[in-house]
Parts: structure tokens; sequence; C-alpha cells
């Protein structure tokens, strides 16, 4: 079984984010349900947080995950 993640990118590196995508969920479906998520916590609450997107995203099985940037390719 492998485990597919997906990247919530930002210019401000201390926002990106890695999640793990449930079992079952294709890449374009993971990414369309995400954006969904997202955009409804941001249509519920102009004043939302993080804590807010993970908390809708968690109940949708998603899984925030701990990583280390590495350095610059470029």
């Amino acid at each position: 079984m492998s485990i597919n993640h997906m990247i919530l990118p930002s210019p401000d590196f201390k926002k990106i984010r890695l999640l793990s995508i449930p079992e079952g969920y294709e890449k374009h479906e993971a990414f369309r349900k995400v954006t969904g998520l997202i955009a409804k916590v941001e249509e519920e609450n102009t004043d939302y947080e993080w804590d807010d997107i993970i908390s809708e995203l968690e109940d949708c099985g998603f899984c925030q995950n701990d990583f280390q940037l590495g350095p610059v390719l470029d």
C-alpha cells in the first residue's frame, strides 16, 4: 500500500503544508476535494486561520504531516 501526498504550496515557506490523501481518492479527485473544502472555509469565515482549514480537511480523512524543507534546487 502506498500513501499519496499533496503539497499545499505557499510563497511563505512557513505556510507550506503536506497532506496525506485518504485511500480511494485519485489525484484529480483529491485536488478538487481539497480546493472545495478550502473554498468552503473561506466563504463561511472571512477571518479563517489554518486551524479552520485543517479541521475541515481532517473531517474528510486528510491528514497533515510534518516535513523538513530541503535546499532550493535552482
